[in-house]
Parts: structure tokens; sequence; C-alpha cells
């Protein structure tokens, strides 16, 4: 399959949370530099993110209604403008983010064009209105996401070779247990609290039965601060690469 090199990047609590109260200890603040001179280090044009996380961080939450359409859109992948080649790749299958443009520009980021990626089972009413602020969107499924089809849609439409996975745990879970996680980044900082309502690195979310995934270690580098960058290379991938 030709698709785009994934690299999970993710912060970490030494107890493998990636949300919650470690992230305002002041022993995190290294972790939180490091994690953001990583990004830059991979510089990927794309990056993937689950629809909680797409909501609490980068879209403007969830929909609470939405106007109906007698227009009736045909289950085909639109490509809207754009003057950028950087891009926020927004998983939501069900159509239910708010969004304020097709521009994402988050303080320390580079200005991104959003892709929604949906399912066939996305309303009219939401295609609707996405065309509206002419945000590009692809389906990649019927009834659930289809991580494969994806990259290679990611690579055939919008020539992205390489591409940052950040989260959730169950977006990651998806991809890592398809074998489509080339690489894994993490920046491990040196608190946990043990919180069981945390969302952790990779979660199945009760649903996954495939075999774990298996990762070689590439490097490791001690930060400031007990701070660690661990980098890994999958076993599992279909399509191991790696990035230099």
């Amino acid at each position: 399959m030709d698709r785009p090199t994934v690299i999970c990047h993710m912060l970490t609590s030494i107890d493998g949370k990636i949300d919650g109260a470690f992230f305002s200890a002041p022993e995190t603040a290294p972790a939180l530099r490091k994690y953001g001179e990583v990004r830059k280090f991979y510089d990927c044009p794309a990056t993937i993110y689950g629809t909680t996380t797409m909501a609490e961080g980068y879209a403007d939450g969830f929909l609470s209604d939405l106007p109906e359409t007698k227009l009736t859109f045909p289950r085909e992948d639109y490509l809207g403008d754009s003057d950028v080649n950087n891009y926020i790749v927004s998983l939501d299958g069900d159509g239910v983010l708010k969004w304020h443009g097709k521009y994402l520009e988050k303080k320390g980021r580079t200005k991104a064009h959003v892709i929604e990626v949906l399912t066939e089972k996305v309303s009219d009413s939401y295609i609707a209105y996405l065309r509206g602020f002419d945000i590009s969107y692809i389906f990649a499924g019927k009834e659930t996401i289809d991580c494969a089809l994806l990259l290679q849609k990611l690579k055939t439409l919008f020539d992205i070779e390489r591409v940052m996975l950040a989260g959730g745990g169950i977006t990651n879970q998806a991809f890592a247990a398809s074998g489509l996680i080339d690489e894994l980044s993490i920046v491990l900082a040196p608190t946990a609290d043990g919180d069981s309502g945390c969302a952790s690195l990779f979660e199945t979310g009760g649903f996954s039965t495939a075999a774990p995934a298996a990762y070689s270690l590439e490097a490791v580098e001690q930060i400031e601060n007990d701070t660690l960058w661990l980098r890994y290379i999958s076993k599992n991938s279909h399509n191991r690469r790696t990035t230099e």
C-alpha cells in the first residue's frame, strides 16, 4: 500500500497518561518544551487527531444541532481551496464537530487547513455545513473509519508523505492495531498521578481484539530535570520505515 510514513508523537506521564493534572505540574514543564521541539524535528505537514482531542483542543467543541437541508450530496471526497500545505486531519466519522472556518491557527503552530475524515453514514446536513466553510473532507469507511484507506487518500489526494499521529488513546490504538504506526515518539515527563479516569497512550475502548503492537527501541535521550525522549520503530508495521 502506498501511504505516508506515520509517526505517533505523544507526551505522557510515567504511568502512561496523556491528559490530566500532571500537565500542570512544574516537573512537566521541560517535557512540554521538548514535545514542541520534537514536533519541529519531525516536520510533518499533517497531524491526525481523534474526535475528542479535536473538540477539546482545536475545533469549537461539538455541534448542538444543524438546520435541515433539502440538498443531497454524493459520498465523494471534496478538496476545498487552500493557500497552505499544512493540514490538521480530524477524525469525525459521525460528523459532530463544530468549526469557525477551514483554517486553524493555534499559538506556536503553523497555520493549517482542516481535513475532515467522515464515514458514509454522516448526514447531508453536516456535509452542507462543511461546504459552507469550504472545509476539505474525505470518506474513509461506511460505518467506522478505515485507517488504512484514510492514509492512502492523504497520499493520493493531498500528496502527503509524512503524518504525525497525536491522539487520543483510542485513535492511537486503532492505527497501532492495524500496523500503521512506523515510529513511536514518547516524551516522558517524570510525574504520575494514577488517575484512572484520564486517557492513556493506547486504549482499546473495549473493542479491540488485535495482537499487541511491538516496537524496537531506536534511541533514548535524557532531557533536563529527568525528562526522557524515547524513540521506537514498529515491528508490526506493514510499511516499516524510519525518519531521519
